[in-house]
Parts: structure tokens; C-alpha cells; sequence
């Protein structure tokens, strides 16, 4: 069940990782109701991968907007959201990233408008009043709106299924990544060219995808498809060491239950299987 309301009270998360575990339970279910009906659980997984993916759709957050910047709760399954409405945020969706001693700095976009990220409570704040402190404290905060399509799209790196190992590689995970506003039109490591005045350098997690792990996991990568952008499934490709080149990603659906929390639908995206 979804419910809204404009102030909810609870404990302070204990840790990233406990995060992590909620949105992924909390998509494991958005995901059952898109692809669940009577079917065999091999069956289920497979149109999971398939069902499923980050988002890119026409639209997106940009633009002036007279409305004031505001914050919301959406709360699903007992998984607590935060909305927050027309606001600067970093939005890493498609972002690449370059990996220096176990952390992934991503260049991601800088927009103003609606996004939405897991509350990530702490003592008396939350995502919302981090990002608001950002405005005049020289940082912003990684949540998630709807990106573009253009010419990226969703690749599905497999969990496992039955006897058959999933995909071991690694990916930044950056909803609630700290970005820092200094790196605006500058040069850093790991990047060819300088930054432009509205991509944003943005601090995120890395995780280690299990090969035991049933849910696979999603990122983004060039459209039209190509095979080998699968190689960043396998973790000889993609891993946690220095100078690795590493891509945004989430467990498998993610972003469709983000983007249906956000918006109330779930829009057309471009997505890559694995032949």
C-alpha cells in the first residue's frame, strides 16, 4: 500500500547497508505486481529481467518553476520515500564513474525540479534537509527523477536462476551520494574533459553484486544495444579497485518503482538484454 503524507516520524536508518536492503525489498515488491500473476518462480525471474529497468523516457526535471521548494513522504510497504519538490538535485541515472580507493566519483547532471530518494533519517534530518543546507554550503544531494532517452538505454545484468550463477560485476549505487559544487566546469581524475557548467561530481558507494543473488541488477549503457557493454556484468570489468570505470546501476527495477512513486506511471525506456 502507498501512502502520502507531509511529515513522517521515525528512527534514523543505521547504515547504508540497511538502506540498500529496503529499497531492495521494497522493489522486489512493486516488481511482483508488474510481472506476478499465477506464474512459476523461473518464469517470474525471467520476466523480471525483462519487465523491467532503469528508466529512459521523454520528460525529466528542468526548467524554472514558480512553486516554492518543498519536501514530501511516500511511504511503500514500510519503506519510507522522500519527494523532494522543486529543488536542485545531482541526478546520476546514466552517469559513469571513476573508482579511487573503494569509492565511485560520478559525473552526473545538475537539474532543478521533482526527484525522489529513500528519507536516509538521521538523528533529526533526512535527505531533504541535506539538500537544502547544500544550497548555501557548496554541495547537493544524488536523487532520482525520470531521465531522458536519447541514445542510452537499460542493460539487465542477470541474477541467478536456479542452477545457473548470476552476474558478479560491480556498480554505484548513488541515490543520496554527496556532490560537490566546486568540481562545476572543472577538471578530475578519471574524466577525459572538464566538466560542464551544469555536470556535478558526485561521492557513491560501490556495491559487490553476488553471483547467488536471485534479483540481477540494472545500468546504463549506450542505445541502440551492443553485446559487449555486457562485459561490465563481470566483475574482471567492473570491480571496486583504483582506477576502474565504473557505471550508475540499482537492483533490477528499481527505477521503474521509482519512477512510478515520482510520477504514478511507469514510462517507455530503452533496454538491452544479454544474448
Amino acid at each position: 500500500m502507498i501512502t502520502k503524507t507531509e511529515r513522517l516520524s521515525r528512527p534514523a536508518s543505521a547504515s547504508v547497508d540497511d538502506n540498500s536492503r529496503r529499497l531492495c525489498a521494497a522493489t522486489v515488491d512493486m516488481a511482483k505486481r508488474f510481472c506476478m500473476n499465477r506464474v512459476p518462480r523461473r518464469v517470474w525471474l525471467v520476466g523480471l529481467g525483462l519487465a523491467v529497468g532503469i528508466i529512459f523516457a521523454a520528460g525529466g526535471s528542468a526548467g524554472a518553476d514558480p512553486r516554492k521548494p518543498s519536501c514530501s513522504s511516500i511511504t511503500n510497504e514500510g519503506t519510507v520515500f522522500k519527494i523532494l519538490n522543486n529543488q536542485t538535485y545531482a541526478l546520476c541515472a546514466t552517469a559513469s564513474c571513476f573508482v579511487f580507493n573503494d569509492v565511485a566519483y560520478c559525473k552526473c547532471d545538475v537539474l532543478t525540479g521533482d526527484s525522489i530518494s529513500l528519507a536516509l533519517e538521521f538523528d533529526d534530518q533526512d535527505v531533504c534537509t541535506v539538500n537544502e543546507e547544500g544550497v548555501k554550503n557548496g554541495y547537493m544531494v544524488s536523487t532520482f527523477s525520470v531521465p531522458t532517452s536519447g541514445n542510452m538505454a537499460s542493460y539487465t545484468c542477470p541474477g541467478a536462476i536456479t542452477d545457473k550463477p548470476g552476474s558478479d560485476g560491480a556498480y554505484a549505487q548513488c541515490d543520496g551520494g554527496i556532490c560537490f559544487k566546486s568540481t562545476r566546469g572543472q577538471s578530475f581524475p578519471g574524466f577525459d574533459e572538464p566538466l560542464a557548467k551544469d555536470e556535478i561530481i558526485c561521492s557513491c558507494p560501490i556495491t559487490l553484486q553476488s553471483p547467488t543473488d536471485p534479483v540481477g541488477y540494472q545500468i546504463a549503457g549506450p542505445f541502440p544495444c551492443e553485446q559487449s557493454f555486457f562485459d561490465n556484468c563481470s566483475r574482471t570489468t567492473a570491480n571496486n579497485m583504483t582506477g576502474s570505470t565504473l557505471f550508475v546501476g540499482a537492483p533490477t527495477g528499481t527505477s521503474d518503482l521509482l519512477g512510478f512513486l515520482l510520477t504514478g506511471s511507469v514510462p517507455n525506456f530503452n533496454q538491452c538484454v544479454q544474448q
